[in-house]
């Protein structure tokens, strides 16, 4: 078998497969603080990426960044039934203002210092937000108000992994107020589509636009909209959401306007976000028994120079060889801006440096040592395909653009490719239970990836979902009106709905 540097591989233990990558691309670590996580520099500049994007792609349909307060009110939170029943076994609670000394020494809540009302740690700011959107609309020319605000929250999760589920993480949440449905029905599905374009443009991960069902709304929404995607291990991600909150947080909040006639009406209201948990789903999507694998147009560095030398003198011919090269390529165009170029110098082995930029999933890399400067040329490398061949320094430092481009749309493919090849349209229970039992006892997660089926929602219909631990992850929007039977209820069924084991 091939050496990898990564072990185990994905073949032999995916989830641990998944944390030795963050490991050994040193993205993050388990902080101190149970369920948390500390994102290093090489996460937090794929991080800051997606943030850069994102950020111009929300300004550009008409947002605004904003900030709201990390603490919520428990009085808050209980305006709406819905969402505080969806939101109350994850809630991180602040009851004092002050420590002081215990008996033993130890710090400990003053008693004195108790809170009048308990505040909650942000699970999320729909009620915290929607408490200013009242103080702030009076008439109907006060709306739309279309906010977004970069921040951190806190679920209290019991079962944590890096990036996909953990107690803090980051994201972005769009909050808008509307006069009219229609408006904030726009809303909802105009970010649906922000998210779609940036999952498949930016991360190259192909995603299936779709509606929750009533069972996986968000708590308090009339509609939830989803991006899902597949991992690797054919299991689903959601990787973004959007929802249409009819009124029912304006009512809760008391958001109200005048409208043209003079009418007291209450506002529409809208909320969508993404998070850190894109990190996890970009590595799981193209990543491989190497390491990460990035898309150029998400990666910190686009290609890392090495120079090769054996002494002074061959340094000195060396390195202005690369530092001009460096010059030439930042000079270059690509999609979102200049090339991103970094240079290792260090004093460490060819071999243990080229390994460095490998798993940390640079996607180029070029060695250039005293006889590639002879040719005037560099030894290139791909870190998608594992290509390498010596290319002529003009030719690289004209087509880099091109090469990158390369790279993005064949990762994409790629990963098209292993969602089609493992979707299926399944009429008969049968082949429904067999296509999600695990292939042996020993590997669990060998399983198969989407279902395409006609179903009914229903309790019977749950308790078989949990018991196989399937989900329905969304109804495609783009799917055809096809009549059909539910295949666990035998009741007509109008739409289809993707089913998969998910995280």
């Amino acid at each position: 078998m091939a050496k990898t540097a990564i072990t185990p591989t994905r073949a032999d233990d995916y989830p641990e497969w998944y944390q030795q990558v963050i490991k050994a691309a040193d993205l993050a670590e388990v902080s101190p603080v149970r369920g948390c996580m500390v994102i290093k520099p090489w996460g937090w500049s794929i991080w800051e990426n997606m943030q850069r994007v994102l950020d111009g792609m929300f300004k550009a349909t008409g947002h605004e960044n904003a900030y709201f307060p990390l603490f919520i009110p428990l009085s808050f939170l209980q305006k709406e039934a819905d969402h505080v029943e969806g939101f109350a076994k994850e809630c991180a609670v602040v009851t004092h203002h002050r420590l002081k000394p215990g008996a033993d020494g130890k710090l400990q809540p003053d008693p004195a210092a108790q809170l009048d009302e308990p505040l909650i740690v942000r699970p999320t700011s729909e009620t915290i937000i929607g408490a200013m959107y009242a103080k702030w609309v009076e008439s109907y020319r006060d709306l739309p108000i279309l906010i977004n605000q970069w921040a951190n929250v806190v679920r209290w999760e019991l079962r944590t992994r890096l990036f996909l589920r953990t107690a803090e993480f980051l994201w972005q949440e769009g909050h808008t107020a509307h006069a009219t449905a229609e408006e904030a029905r726009e809303e909802t599905m105009k970010m649906l589509g922000v998210y779609a374009d940036f999952a498949q443009d930016f991360m190259a991960m192909p995603v299936i636009k779709g509606e929750k069902t009533a069972g996986e709304r968000f708590p308090g929404a009339v509609d939830t909209y989803s991006i899902e995607a597949m991992m690797q291990d054919r299991k689903a991600l959601q990787a973004g959401t959007s929802h249409f909150l009819g009124q029912n947080f304006a009512k809760a909040q008391e958001i109200k306007f005048a409208d043209k006639d003079g009418q007291q009406q209450y506002a529409w209201t809208t909320s969508w976000g993404v998070s850190t948990r894109l990190v996890g789903a970009l590595l799981m999507t193209h990543s491989d028994d190497d390491g990460l694998v990035l898309p150029p147009r998400l990666a910190p560095k686009h290609i890392v120079l090495l120079p090769i030398y054996r002494n002074d003198e061959e340094k000195s011919q060396v390195i202005p060889y690369v530092d001009s090269l460096k010059k030439e390529l930042e000079a270059q165009d690509y999609v979102d801006g200049k090339v991103r170029v970094m240079v290792d110098d260090r004093d460490i082995r060819g071999g243990e440096k080229n390994w460095y930029h490998i798993k940390r999933g640079v996607p180029l890399r070029a060695e250039i040592g005293p006889k590639d400067i002879a040719k005037n040329a560099v030894f290139l490398a791909r870190r998608d395909s594992g290509e390498k061949k010596g290319v002529d320094r003009t030719e690289l430092v004209s087509s880099i653009g091109q090469r990158l481009k390369e790279i993005q749309d064949g990762l994409f493919t790629k990963a098209l490719k292993l969602r089609e090849d493992n979707t299926r349209t399944i009429d008969k229970l049968g082949d429904f239970l067999a296509w999600f039992t695990p292939q042996s006892e020993d590997k669990p997660e060998i399983h198969g990836g989407f279902a395409n089926c006609h179903f009914t929602e229903g309790p019977e219909v749950d308790e078989l979902l949990k018991k196989h631990k399937v989900t329905i992850r969304c109804i495609p929007l783009d799917q055809p009106a096809e009549m059909g039977t539910c295949i666990f209820t035998g009741k007509p069924s109008a739409r289809r709905a993707v089913f998969g084991k998910a995280y």
